[in-house]
């Protein structure tokens, strides 16, 4: 619950804010920036150039869940969901809120904030199978430039699909 209220809250701002950016920036100008950083994107998580995410490099303190198990919990996602909290090993989602700021109306922006929610929920969920000592990071990492291209070709191609005219 907690990680989509905070991928909802940055989906809500994006909108907010992307409702101005829409309204004084052009269209060829909002589809070549966004085309411009899709492409570099995608080359980066293809490997093929370095360039570094922002990110915030600190993970969520303990004492978040000793709130309790409930309200704990829901603020532990609610800063995970965000996004704004954590490692960020991947650009994706960065190409994902320049969309929701250039291009997305509402309802993409809220589908993009669910999506988010639900790819940081597979993570957890897919590593609790795994022991504690580095199952899930070793697969991980034997997996991650075919699981970060995978990922990649499908966020530039959903981007792609859903803002094709028609």
């Amino acid at each position: 619950m907690g990680l989509v209220l905070g991928a909802l809250t940055v989906a809500a701002v994006g909108v907010i804010l992307g409702g101005i950016v829409q309204g004084l920036v052009p269209l060829p100008v909002r589809l070549a920036s966004l085309g411009l950083l899709a492409g570099a994107v995608l080359l980066r998580e293809l490997g093929l150039i370095r360039l570094p995410v922002p990110e915030n490099a600190r993970l969520v303190p303990e004492h978040v869940l000793e709130r309790g198990r409930a309200l704990g919990g829901i603020q532990f996602g609610f800063e995970m969901g965000t996004g704004m909290r954590t490692y960020s090993p991947s650009a994706q989602p960065h190409l994902v809120l320049a969309a929701v700021l250039l291009m997305l109306p509402w309802d993409g922006a809220l589908a993009a904030g669910a999506g988010f929610a639900a790819a940081r929920w597979i993570m957890a969920a897919a590593s609790i199978g795994h022991s504690e000592d580095g199952g899930w990071s070793d697969l991980w990492q034997i997996h991650a430039r075919l699981l970060a291209a995978a990922t990649a070709i499908a966020t530039v191609g959903s981007l792609a699909w859903g803002l094709w005219p028609r």
